[in-house]
């Protein structure tokens, strides 16, 4: 496929596939005419970290990269589950990244005005434990002032924070943009609510698309904070009850609801989204879900199978390669329906 090499193109597309497997492709601005009064869209409210820290291995005075890429917790804002990369930069394909230097729990790295140290190492050369030294808010600052966004080949411009910030982005939490909601704008948004379509957020730490290692790549994706707010959790409950649909904007909001409401009753909490979404997953609270377009192997595409069997998914990607839709963040969109006979089935009509 296609990878899109640049932020926020205004002629992406949107390809529309209804329970059936049924498929068309319409502009992605003609989003705000879909849906029906009555359902309920969720979108990810996280703003993107700048979690790209250059600097220096101290021990041996090699140059590192660090990624961060998971929070231990979020009430600890100086440990994080982090990424290590040796010489380069974002120029360079990941998975062509060199190794960083040898690493061993209590090295200190230095990046920029901050000191970290290795605290453990996670079973992968490249996966560590982080801890940074100093006061909370001195940490947070050093990786506003320091820190870049997460930057992959497929781009070759540098990225700037707001070209990783989608427009309803608020708490600094994610590691990665929730690049589904790219595909939301002001306009859509006030077309939905004169239509009686009803939109809520929830916060979910999103965390790294790719480790450049297809082995480490396996354990993707980590395990994710989130948080949903009293007011979205009865607004699920309540479109639900009165036979609405719940359209989840981005992988990330699967996650987060599907982890708070096991019992298809959605919860307000902060929890933890842990393990994988996919084809062994009964869906209970989503019917549908707005993403990117992802390819066979991400853990993002692994999670579709819990909406669609092989056969569509193969169908999907077929015309997706064919009518030249663009992969990765900054990509084009897909909507697909949970099909009628997917384990968490339910209602279907999209338009």
């Amino acid at each position: 496929m296609i990878a899109a090499d640049r932020p926020h193109d205004s002629s992406a597309k949107l390809l529309i596939v209804d329970a059936r497997g049924r498929m068309r492709d319409v502009p992605r601005c003609e989003l705000s005419s879909l849906f029906h009064t009555g359902d309920l869209v969720v979108a990810n409210d996280a703003a993107t970290m700048p979690a790209s820290l250059r600097g220096t291995h101290v021990a041996t005075g090699e140059p590192i990269e660090v990624r961060l890429a998971s929070w231990v917790s979020l009430g600890d804002p100086t440990r994080f589950i982090a990424l290590a990369f040796g010489a380069g930069d974002h120029r360079t394909r990941t998975e062509d990244r060199p190794p960083p230097p040898p690493l061993s729990p209590g090295d200190r790295l230095s990046l920029g005005p901050l000191v970290a140290i290795i605290e453990r190492l996670l079973g992968h050369p490249r996966l560590i434990a982080l801890h940074f030294l100093g006061e909370d808010e001195g940490v947070l600052c050093g990786i506003a002032r320091h820190g870049r966004p997460i930057q992959y080949a497929h781009v070759t411009e540098p990225l700037g924070m707001w070209d990783v910030w989608t427009r309803i982005a608020a708490n600094p939490v994610a590691f990665e943009p929730p690049s589904a909601g790219f595909a939301l704008d002001w306009r859509t948004l006030g077309a939905w609510r004169r239509r009686d379509i009803g939109f809520a957020a929830l916060t979910h730490a999103a965390g790294i698309s790719s480790t450049g290692d297809p082995v480490l790549d396996l354990r993707l994706p980590f395990d994710e904070p989130y948080c949903i707010p009293e007011v979205t959790a009865a607004a699920v409950n309540q479109a639900k009850l009165e036979g609405g649909r719940i359209i989840a904007v981005g992988t990330t909001v699967v996650r987060a609801l599907e982890s708070a409401g096991t019992d298809g009753n959605v919860r307000a909490a902060q929890g933890v989204a842990v393990g994988r979404i996919g084809r062994e997953t009964r869906l209970r609270v989503v019917d549908a879900i707005l993403t990117g377009v992802h390819q066979a192997g991400e853990s993002h595409f692994e999670l579709l199978e819990a909406f669609a069997d092989d056969a569509a998914l193969n169908a999907i990607s077929a015309h997706a390669v064919c009518h030249g839709y663009r992969t990765h963040e900054f990509g084009d969109s897909m909507l697909i329906e949970r099909q009628a006979g997917a384990r968490g089935a339910g209602r279907n009509h999209t338009s």
